[in-house]
């Protein structure tokens, strides 16, 4: 026989229970025309407001950000190096970009650096030859290319900063 309720009637709470936690069968109520469209206004102008913010930020692949070094690798002899690895180490972070030269011995690498890199130290390797060289450049200056050239002729690695753009300009135009 089922448990008796204190006020007499059998299973009648629990019925009630189970009754309250039955979802609502009827629509709920529509919002006021005015709520609606001033939500939708809202959520239109964050929207706006996040793409004008976003259009504003600078691109990395902007000049301010690269520092790129170049030069050719030779042996003793004065033979071009074809296949050589490059490596170039920023000391500072310990970030390193590598390149390999082509079949004339040229190497090209552009690093990430930015206006407040100026100075900092970068070591150069190639084959079994180092060389630590300082990244120079204006840091106000945002148009013109920055980086240096770094040759490995054999004997020891020869730094040309005025040989750089000129290099440089060769390299983009073949």
């Amino acid at each position: 026989m089922p448990p008796r309720h204190p006020q007499g009637r059998a299973g009648t709470a629990r019925l009630v229970i189970v009754a309250s936690l039955w979802p609502r069968l009827t629509w709920p109520r529509a919002r006021p025309y005015t709520r609606r469209v001033a939500g939708r206004y809202a959520a239109a102008c964050a929207f706006l407001l996040v793409l004008l913010a976003a259009g504003s930020v600078p691109g990395e692949h902007e000049t301010y950000y690269r520092y790129t070094v170049l030069g050719y690798v030779k042996d003793a002899a004065g033979k071009q190096g074809a296949g050589i690895s490059v490596e170039l180490v920023r000391e500072k972070t310990g970030f390193s970009y590598l390149a390999e030269t082509d079949s004339s011995g040229l190497y090209v690498i552009v690093a990430r650096l930015g206006d407040e890199s100026v100075g900092e130290r970068l070591r150069l390797r190639a084959g079994s030859q180092t060389v630590t060289v300082l990244a120079q450049f204006d840091p106000k200056d945002h148009t013109r290319e920055r980086g240096t050239r770094v040759d490995f002729d054999g004997r020891k690695p020869v730094e040309t900063p005025s040989a750089f753009a000129a290099t440089l300009k060769r390299f983009l135009d073949e």
